[in-house]
């Protein structure tokens, strides 16, 4: 099974994942690196991506889709909180505000119609686990720009946006930011630098690079660029996207083509 070539919602996501999944734990402070590289994989950024993408086309439940699919693919990076939670047999939120809920909710931004319902339905698939207050501003300032890059808003006009309604920093610039940015794991020390790089970026693949080159946790910065970046510029390199198709299960495949079938 193949993605369709014409694929533009959330393999934005998924393609980020897979490229930085390598610089994750050997971060690489520069935009000059190898793109494609037989060590890639995908994450657990990509497996609850497409957890919440199946959820909202098939109108499944979140806790029990994200649990499905965490229990199958197990071994791809979960944190030990989400860890915890899958194996519950009554899972409940653990109060996060990690970026897991922004890397996974990027379906929700291209899923609904308007800027309420997305944010109201970011906060429901992030707090499920994440209903720390960071933890659902997180997933709903990703959904958002999501929401308003497809939607045909400028660059100005989503910064403005993001900044004045989560009180994100979104001045500085990746230059300013790479040379002392550590690994961050929570949504507020990951999601401005994650928007700043598409916010500086010229295309799809230029967005990626940036986003890995200031190192931290460069495939779920990666997957956040890479999700608004998709839905602004509105296409994916075919090279990434043939890269893309190698690294992925076909139920994944199916999920990302019903999905662009029905939202693209």
């Amino acid at each position: 099974m193949e993605i369709n070539k014409q694929s533009n919602t959330i393999i934005g996501a998924i393609a980020g994942d897979i490229i930085g999944s390598i610089y994750e734990k050997n971060n690489i402070k520069t935009t000059e690196f190898e793109l494609f590289n037989d060590n890639c994989i995908f994450t657990d950024d990509t497996i609850l991506t497409i957890a919440i993408a199946d959820c909202i086309l098939h109108n499944k439940n979140y806790v029990e889709t994200l649990q499905k699919y965490g229990l199958k693919y197990k071994k791809r990076g979960f944190g030990s909180s989400f860890i915890k939670w899958l194996n519950n047999s009554n899972p409940k939120p653990y109060n996060s505000w990690g970026n897991g809920s922004a890397m996974r909710v990027s379906a929700v931004g291209f899923a609904f119609n308007t800027i309420k319902e997305v944010l109201q339905k970011a906060k429901e698939s992030a707090e499920i686990t994440h209903n720390h207050q960071e933890g659902i501003k997180g997933a709903q300032a990703v959904a958002s720009a999501i929401f308003l890059a497809k939607t045909g808003k400028t660059k100005s006009e989503i910064k403005k946006y993001i900044t004045e309604t989560f009180n994100y920093e979104l001045t500085r610039t990746i230059d300013n930011i790479r040379p002392t940015y550590k690994f961050h794991v929570s949504c507020q020390g990951s999601i401005p630098e994650s928007v700043i790089a598409f916010l500086e970026s010229k295309n799809y693949e230029d967005a990626i690079r940036l986003a890995i080159s200031i190192g931290g946790d460069s495939d779920t910065i990666a997957c956040i660029t890479g999700s608004i970046a998709i839905a602004y510029y509105k296409k994916i390199p075919k090279k990434i996207l043939d890269f893309a198709n190698t690294k992925l299960p076909n139920e994944f495949i199916e999920i990302i083509n019903k999905f662009d079938m029905r939202f693209s």
